[in-house]
C-alpha cells in the first residue's frame, strides 16, 4: 500500500477555500447488535478511551464485551431511535446545515461546512478527503465537546493527525480546543433552562449531569473535571441559583474503577429518599441529544428517581437546533476563523509568482 494517498485533480487558478468540520462522538448505523459490534469495537479500541494495557484489555474486549454488550446496547438504542435515524446523527447533521446557513447570512457563503463522527460514519478521513477535493486548504476542526477531555477532544485531534500523515499536500489546520466558558454557549444553556421552566415549572433542584471519566484521568492531569465545574458554576450564576438549588454530577460510568463523583443516578436516588420531590436534569456537556441523554437520563434516571420516592422528574433536552445555540456556534466558528477570513489563502499560482519575483529580485542584486 502506498504511504500517501493520491491527490485529487487540481485546476490552476481555482481559488482556495476555507472549511469548517464539526465532529461528534459517533453512533451505530442501526439499533441492532450487528451494527453495534463494529461501532463498539472501534470506540473501545481507542487508547484515548481505554488506557488499560492491550495485553489485559484485548482479551476482555474481544472475548467478553463485544460478545455481550452489543445486544444490550442495541435494545437501548432502539428505544430512542428516530424515524430519520440515530438522534445524535440527526441533530449533528441539522446543526451543520443550520451553521452553514448562519455563516452564509453573515456573508461567508464561500465557507464549506461539513460534519463527521469520530467513530462510525461519516468517518473523519472520508470527510476530510471530500473537503480537500473541494479545494479546502484551510480547515477549522470544531469538536462538539464543550469541555476538553483527552478521551474526546484529543481523540479527534489524533484522528485528524493520523489522516494527514497520508496526505502529500497538507492544509492548514486549526482546532477549537473547548468552549466550556464561551458566553454564547452559556447564554444558550441559560435560555434553554428558562424556556423549560416557563413550560413545565421549576423543580426543587437543578441537576447538571456531565459524562463521566475515570478518576485516574483527573489525577493524571486531564482538565475535564475542572472545565465541567466552570460550566456548571457559570450556568448557575446566569440562572441566579443559590448553591442549595443545583448540583453537578457525572453519568455513564463503565467498569469497576472509580470515576468522577458524585454519580448521577445514586445522587438522584438519595435526593428522592431525602425528601426532594421534584428535579430538573440537564446535560450541559452534550450539545445534541443521544443515547446518554435520552435513554440513560430521561428513562433510566427518571425511573430511579421516581422509584426512590420522588414525584416529578423533568429532563431538559439538549441545545439541538435552538437558534441561540446555532448563533453561538456560528460566532464561535467565526472567532477562530478571523485570521483566515481576513487574509485569503494564496493560490498555488500566486505562490509560484511570488517565488519567481523573489528569485528575479535576488538575481538583479
Amino acid at each position: 500500500m502506498a504511504r500517501f494517498w493520491p491527490e485529487p485533480p487540481f485546476t490552476h487558478g481555482t481559488p482556495p477555500r476555507v472549511g469548517v468540520l464539526l465532529v461528534n462522538l459517533g453512533t451505530p448505523a442501526a439499533p441492532t447488535a450487528q451494527a453495534l459490534r463494529p461501532y463498539l469495537a472501534q470506540f473501545l479500541s481507542d487508547p484515548r478511551v481505554v488506557e488499560i494495557p492491550r495485553l489485559v484489555w484485548w482479551p476482555l474486549l474481544h472475548g467478553v464485551i463485544l460478545n455481550t454488550r452489543p445486544k444490550k446496547s442495541a435494545m437501548k438504542y432502539a428505544s430512542i431511535w428516530m424515524p430519520e435515524g440515530s438522534p445524535l446523527r440527526v441533530y449533528t447533521e441539522r446543526q451543520t446545515k443550520l451553521l452553514k446557513g448562519a455563516l452564509g447570512q453573515s456573508g461567508h457563503t464561500e465557507l464549506m461546512v461539513e460534519w463527521a463522527m469520530r467513530y462510525g460514519e461519516p468517518a473523519i478521513a472520508d470527510v476530510l478527503g471530500k473537503m480537500k477535493a473541494k479545494g479546502c486548504s484551510r480547515i477549522l476542526v470544531l469538536p462538539l465537546y464543550p469541555q476538553y477531555a483527552a478521551s474526546t477532544t484529543a481523540s479527534v485531534m489524533d484522528e485528524v493527525s493520523r489522516c494527514l500523515t497520508h496526505w502529500r499536500n497538507l492544509p492548514e489546520i486549526r482546532y477549537v480546543r473547548s468552549f466550556h466558558a464561551d458566553p454564547g454557549y452559556i447564554a444558550a444553556l441559560e435560555a434553554l433552562v428558562r424556556t423549560h421552566w416557563m413550560k413545565h415549572g421549576q423543580g426543587d433542584k437543578l441537576i447538571m449531569s456531565f459524562h463521566g471519566t475515570p478518576r485516574r484521568s483527573l489525577d493524571l492531569g486531564d482538565p475535564y473535571h475542572c472545565e465541567c465545574q466552570v460550566t456548571a458554576r457559570l450556568l448557575a450564576e446566569a440562572l441566579r441559583l443559590p448553591p442549595e438549588r443545583w448540583q453537578l454530577t457525572f453519568q455513564s460510568r463503565f467498569g469497576k474503577a472509580e470515576w468522577l463523583k458524585p454519580y448521577t443516578q445514586p445522587t438522584l436516588e438519595a435526593l428522592a429518599r431525602g425528601g426532594t420531590q421534584s428535579v430538573d436534569v440537564i446535560c450541559p456537556g452534550f450539545v445534541a441529544d443521544c443515547l446518554e441523554t435520552l435513554e440513560e437520563i430521561a428513562m433510566e434516571c427518571k425511573q430511579a428517581f421516581l422509584g426512590s420516592g420522588g414525584r416529578t422528574f423533568q429532563y431538559v433536552p439538549c441545545l439541538n437546533e435552538r437558534p441561540d445555540w446555532i448563533a453561538a456556534l456560528a460566532n464561535l466558528a467565526q472567532t477562530h476563523l478571523i485570521p483566515w477570513l481576513a487574509t485569503p489563502a494564496p493560490s498555488a499560482d500566486a505562490l509560484a509568482l511570488q517565488a519567481r519575483r523573489a528569485r528575479d529580485a535576488g538575481a538583479a542584486q
